[in-house]
């Protein structure tokens, strides 16, 4: 009866569960025997012990921390580490087991390479540069602790950095920077608009000129035209005119009298009480005749 207690004893001693996600090494009196694997397994009772179960799933771990710019200003990060152990191989399973004495000193030399390599990062950079250079920062971070982590065992899968703030001087500080130089571009893009609007007026009023000259020019040459089509059709009609009483052998001063006496009628009609002086006199009329006569005949020498 005691022979079977002890061996029910001993199969349960011997019997091993490793939960899905975990592997589990075994060692024989303090020496790396063998790697389980997820499900049942079994050991030697008390010579074999379980040194430590391994997950190999994702672990994410949260970094707060600061760091100091070239200028001398606090910049503090908030950032998500994600990691995993490379792979459940022997090899592999054994750096991750014996690298560190706990998972604690693992962890806090995971934290302080992190911060080490972003703090190295930003002393290089000046304040204004921290906030439009969060991937180089992230891209050169992993660069430096994917290397370190492989050697231990691990592999960085991501590094997120979700937060990026200064003290609060120094925001105050830049919060005007961004007022002054949004004011500095609102007053250059109203002055640019203004002159837009001026130039627009300008060009505006010039076309108009321009269109009311041309207009002006067109118009007196119509009239220009229309005098000289007048004079053409008079001169045509006392040509005829004169032909016809030549003809007809009378005498052509006639027609000068008749223009005379149009002529002081027109002006009496129109005058709207503008003053012209005019020889009513015999002699005077005479003279004008003459001096009529004698562009008539001029004229019409020049036609024929």
């Amino acid at each position: 009866m005691y022979i079977a207690i002890i061996l029910l004893v001993l199969v349960a001693l011997s019997v091993v569960t490793v939960q899905q996600g975990t592997v589990a090494i075994t060692t024989i009196f303090g020496k790396y025997n063998r790697t389980l694997y997820p499900g049942l397994s079994f050991r030697i009772p008390i010579i074999e012990t379980v040194f430590k179960r391994i997950s190999v799933q994702n672990r994410a771990v949260e970094l707060t921390f600061q760091a100091v710019t070239i200028d001398q200003a606090n910049v503090h990060f908030t950032s998500l580490l994600l990691f995993s152990v490379m792979d459940n191989a022997e090899e592999t399973v054994k750096k991750v087991a014996f690298r560190f004495v706990s998972d604690r000193d693992f962890m806090a030399t995971l934290t302080r390479t992190v911060e080490g390599s972003i703090r190295a990062f930003v002393a290089t950079k000046k304040q204004q540069e921290i906030l439009s250079l969060r991937r180089e920062i992230t891209e050169a971070v992993k660069t430096n602790v994917d290397h370190m982590l492989e050697d231990w065992g691990f592999h960085l899968i991501d590094l997120q950095i979700n937060d990026i703030t200064f003290d609060e001087e120094v925001m105050r500080s830049m919060s005007k920077i961004v007022a002054a130089n949004n004011l500095k571009a609102a007053a250059e893009n109203e002055g640019q608009a203004l002159l837009i609007t001026k130039t627009k007026a300008a060009e505006a009023e010039g076309n108009a000129i321009k269109i009311a000259a041309e207009a002006e020019r067109e118009a007196a040459r119509m009239r220009g035209q229309a005098v000289a089509l007048f004079r053409e059709e008079v001169a045509k009609g006392m040509s005829q005119a004169a032909k016809e009483m030549s003809d007809a052998n009378l005498d052509t001063s006639v027609i000068l009298f008749s223009m005379w006496t149009e002529a002081i009628k027109n002006f009496t009609e129109n005058g709207k009480g503008n003053i012209i002086f005019l020889d009513g006199s015999v002699d005077g009329m005479q003279k004008t005749m003459k001096e009529m006569m004698a562009l008539s005949s001029v004229d019409y020498a020049s036609k024929k």
